[in-house]
């Protein structure tokens, strides 16, 4: 039983955070400053932001940058615990222990600044290597943050054809567009499966009957989904589909859109002139 609650609570954890991670409509929806921006002036700040993260080597900068997103994110009204959580949950935690062994002295060495006894190995912490590895995990930090908060604050609907105007493949929009509609009713499709699957079972008793009743519902969960998506895309095209994103309206520029992305570059500007005080 209670191997079953604990198979019981990894699905439905999983599918609840799927259901978060595909619920940012919610957010793009509400009366914030990024919502109110045009899309193609929006994608250009954010890359002209991330553009600045790659390029800088000071940390003072990328601290400051991050700060910035996260002054976005409070003034995009984005609860900043829920967007704290989306940015440091893997990737960013993932980053400092790939970058964690670049602060020793055999590949940064340099100015030591400390000595850890490790048996009878002495590993010196380098001021470069730290350094280094500050710069790593800020940039990826900072670089996560910043596509978080575009995929946040834009309709999924104006960000693919933001992605169209700036001359990505039709066939890799289209295919995004159609996962993410799928992926809703997939979602449904697994939570009332395993709900049925509960009803009529209540628990496995051995582990070949738990085998048989998993390959039974994986094969019968892929026929259904292969059906169901031949039937959204055909009814789609009955309805005049062609690939192409449409948005029921065309926000138009604004004078905070332009000045932006003026910002923006001007930040990026800013990078390239500090690393050239730097060196």
């Amino acid at each position: 039983m209670r191997k079953s609650r604990f198979i019981e609570h990894s699905i439905m954890g999983a599918l609840s955070f799927l259901r978060q991670a595909l619920s940012a409509d919610e957010y793009a929806s509400l009366a914030g400053f990024l919502q109110a921006r045009e899309g193609r002036l929006k994608l250009a700040s954010i890359c002209m932001l991330l553009l600045a993260v790659l390029v800088t080597r000071s940390i003072g900068f990328l601290i400051a940058l991050y700060f910035l997103c996260l002054l976005l994110a409070i003034i995009s009204s984005v609860r900043l615990k829920f967007f704290l959580k989306r940015t440091w949950l893997f990737v960013p935690l993932f980053a400092l222990c790939i970058g964690l062994p670049a602060v020793f002295n055999f590949f940064s060495p340099g100015q030591p600044l400390l000595v850890v006894k490790f048996f009878r190995l002495d590993l010196i912490v380098t001021r470069q290597g730290v350094a280094a590895a500050v710069i790593f995990f800020m940039r990826v930090l900072t670089s996560v943050s910043l596509s978080a908060l575009l995929v946040l604050t834009t309709r999924h609907t104006v960000l693919l054809k933001v992605l169209r105007i700036a001359f990505i493949p039709q066939i890799f929009v289209m295919t995004l567009e159609m996962c993410y509609r799928y992926l809703y009713l997939f979602i449904d499709i697994i939570a009332n499966t395993y709900t049925a699957i509960r009803s009529r079972v209540e628990y496995v008793s051995s582990s070949a009957r738990g085998q048989r009743v998993a390959a039974w519902n994986i094969a019968s969960l892929w026929h259904r989904s292969y059906q169901l998506q031949e039937q959204v895309y055909n009814a789609m095209l009955s309805r005049g589909y062609t690939g192409e994103p449409k948005v029921l309206e065309e926000p138009r520029q604004s004078f905070t859109d332009w000045s932006m992305a003026v910002g923006s570059a001007l930040i990026f500007f800013l990078s390239i002139w500090t690393n050239h005080f730097l060196n």
